[in-house]
């Protein structure tokens, strides 16, 4: 499945916010390898993954691999690790400006989780 796939296949409020977020990423992050990984739309680095969203119930999730590390962001902490994210249940709540400044960080700053299980779970700053 490919990410146009992916986006076709849901409704079509969620497939506006899904395009839009595919435009803005592959934008401002135009040197990223991008694909189906884990059933949902992924943008990796060197292997590394920075950036992807899924569907989920309460709307589309928008997650940063090391959004935690990230400075001024309307970010929320996901997981154990250093995941952070934003859901959006509408095209006009994704604020352009911020998330650009998200996607800025994501290539700024980067955990290795590429390496996590070699690590035994340990997670290493790459950037």
């Amino acid at each position: 499945m490919s990410i146009e796939e992916y986006i076709s296949s849901l409704n079509v409020q969620d497939q506006k916010i899904c395009q839009k977020l595919t435009n803005l990423i592959n934008e401002h992050l135009p040197a990223t390898e991008q694909k189906i990984w884990h059933a949902h739309p992924v943008w990796f680095i060197d292997g590394n993954p920075i950036v992807g969203f899924s569907k989920l119930k309460m709307g589309i999730r928008l997650l940063f691999w090391s959004g935690q590390s990230f400075e001024n962001t309307p970010l929320i902490a996901q997981g154990k690790f250093k995941a952070a994210e934003l859901t959006f249940t509408h095209v006009q709540q994704i604020d352009e400006s911020r998330l650009i400044h998200c996607l800025q960080q994501a290539k700024d700053i980067q955990w290795d989780y590429k390496n996590i299980v070699k690590r035994k779970g340990e997670l290493v700053r790459l950037k």
